[in-house]
């Protein structure tokens, strides 16, 4: 069995949800504390054992390379002032063991065109999408990481599910499943974005996917769908006539930073956690209830 190697990060979305804010800056780099949203992903994919961040980007994202870049004027600055912690903290964004390739999606042409996009890097490898997006929090066993594990059983591709309100279906991919055990199960069918009345189920498709390299020759074949876009689910429809797919009930909190609401929740409760500012915050989240 192949290992997971790599990780795909489809960033080249507009963010029109946050304008003006990412009007000149991805949203991919939106903080959350103190950490740009792209960064947290990545965390989550090296602690999987991920070793090759592939980065399928547009215009206006240069900050994302510049990020994960190596920063000799800042580094340089931090060591004459004697700040060894914080030099220590950006000299180890990305590990010296993890490598970043960017390469660039020229037409906003949806998530299934992004990450075919990276076909040529990933080659005959199974491998992960991760949307940054998706902030999912558990400190000790990450998505990616129960994903890769699940993985190592089944060698089978895996989509990470979790349960929504009747009414959010048309924000998601829908499965529907057949021998589900507590936390996974074969998927038998998948919709994208269906209409309350119609979805199969409430389990929805968030942003971590597990795929075999088999989805490229779908991904090839698929037609814009939903939104006028090449959408991953339509190829994993397609997917699912040729080998079993799983679908995957992670462990773990999951804040929807893709909307405003989602993202000042994550801010909120990341905030409480957070091993500097935590106390005091959560005193003033605190104090604002009385």
């Amino acid at each position: 069995m192949k290992k997971i190697r790599k990780a795909v990060f489809p960033v080249a979305g507009l963010g029109t949800r946050f304008l003006p804010a990412t009007k000149a800056s991805p949203k991919e780099m939106l903080p959350v504390v103190d950490k740009p949203l792209i960064q947290y992903a990545v965390e989550e994919a090296v602690e999987a054992g991920i070793e090759q961040l592939i980065f399928v980007t547009g215009r206006n994202k240069r900050s994302i390379p510049d990020h994960f870049d190596k920063a000799y004027e800042l580094e340089a600055e931090l060591e004459a002032k004697g700040k060894d912690k914080l030099l220590k903290l950006i000299q180890n964004i990305v590990p010296p063991h993890v490598s970043c390739i960017y390469l660039r999606q020229s037409e906003a042409l949806g998530l299934g065109h992004a990450v075919l996009c990276a076909k040529p890097v990933v080659g005959d490898e199974p491998f992960s999408v991760i949307l940054a997006d998706d902030l999912i929090d558990n400190e000790n066993n990450g998505c990616v990481k129960q994903m890769v594990e699940s993985y190592k059983q089944h060698a089978a591709s895996i989509l990470a599910v979790q349960q929504v309100e009747k009414n959010e279906t048309d924000k998601y991919g829908i499965v529907s499943l057949k021998n589900k055990t507590d936390n996974e199960g074969f998927i038998s069918g998948i919709v994208e974005k269906p209409a309350p009345a119609d979805a199969p189920s409430t389990l929805a498709v968030v942003g971590r996917y597990i795929l075999n390299p088999h989805i490229f020759h779908f991904l090839e074949k698929t037609q814009k769908g939903a939104g006028g876009e090449i959408q991953l689910t339509d190829a994993i429809a397609d997917l699912l006539a040729d080998e079993q797919v799983y679908a995957y009930e992670f462990d773990g909190v999951r804040y929807d930073c893709g909307s405003k609401l989602g993202y000042l929740q994550a801010s909120v409760e990341l905030g409480m956690k957070h091993p500097e500012i935590g106390k005091e915050f959560t005193q003033y989240i605190n104090s604002l209830k009385k």
